[in-house]
């Protein structure tokens, strides 16, 4: 499933902008049908705009009926009735999607305690570890998430070690039941205070399995990001 707000808060109409000859939200789509590891993709969105854009390429997309606060909360709406047992939510803003993290990603679901699990890479630019944008998380030894923040986590007070820093890439893999308690309870103090989704699974006591990948590409938030991915495309 792939959440879509065009109305997206720091780059509004993002996912409509052009990135070479197709529009980022098409780029995300065709990318990950592309993977052939699901049984099926689509699209959930609220805006007609994006929906059309989908099913004029060919694609499958649904709108949403309720207004929501996150692409998860969007997602459970729709697979609600549906007979699935994992659920990915890529997000619309993730061009480059390729197979290898995201069969990675669903590999850990062999262990039957992994209810929620996600993906991260490597942070090595100082400005991009300092950029709120960039949603840091720190793991634990067995690659569990400890926590989520827009800081740079950890902080960097003893010169003489070399931490590592991992960004967090907003693609999430869950098993039904854990997407739908996700649903089921409030925003939680961390998640209100960081707007960040995730938190809400680490306040309610839920592990994220973090899978580390070498490449996602470029995540559009930003214009500058956009200009970014231009050139990599």
């Amino acid at each position: 499933m792939i959440p879509a707000r065009y109305a997206a808060t720091r780059f509004p109409a993002k996912l409509m902008q052009m990135l070479g000859d197709k529009t980022v939200i098409l780029h995300t789509y065709n990318n990950t049908v592309a993977t052939n590891l699901f049984d099926q993709v689509m699209v959930v969105t609220d805006s007609e705009i994006i929906f059309n854009e989908i099913i004029n390429n060919g694609g499958k997309a649904v709108m949403s009926i309720k207004e929501h606060e996150s692409g998860s909360d969007r997602i459970a709406e729709a697979i609600a009735t549906m007979d699935v047992d994992i659920v990915v939510n890529v997000q619309g803003d993730e061009p480059f999607v390729q197979k290898e993290p995201l069969e990675k990603l669903l590999e850990v679901f062999e262990d039957e305690s992994v209810q929620v699990a996600s993906l991260m890479q490597v942070l090595h630019e100082e400005n991009f570890i300092a950029d709120p944008n960039y949603v840091k998380v720190a793991v634990d030894k067995n690659m569990n998430a400890l926590i989520f923040s827009r800081s740079p986590i950890p902080y960097h007070r003893d010169k003489n070690i070399t931490p590592v820093y991992y960004e967090h890439i907003g693609v999430y893999a869950f098993r039904k039941q854990a997407l739908l308690n996700f649903t089921a309870w409030p925003i939680t103090p961390l998640e209100a205070a960081e707007k960040i989704e995730c938190l809400r699974y680490l306040e309610n006591g839920i592990s994220l399995k973090m899978i580390v990948t070498e490449y996602m590409g470029i995540e559009i938030d930003t214009p500058e990001d956009l200009v970014r991915a231009a050139r990599l495309l």
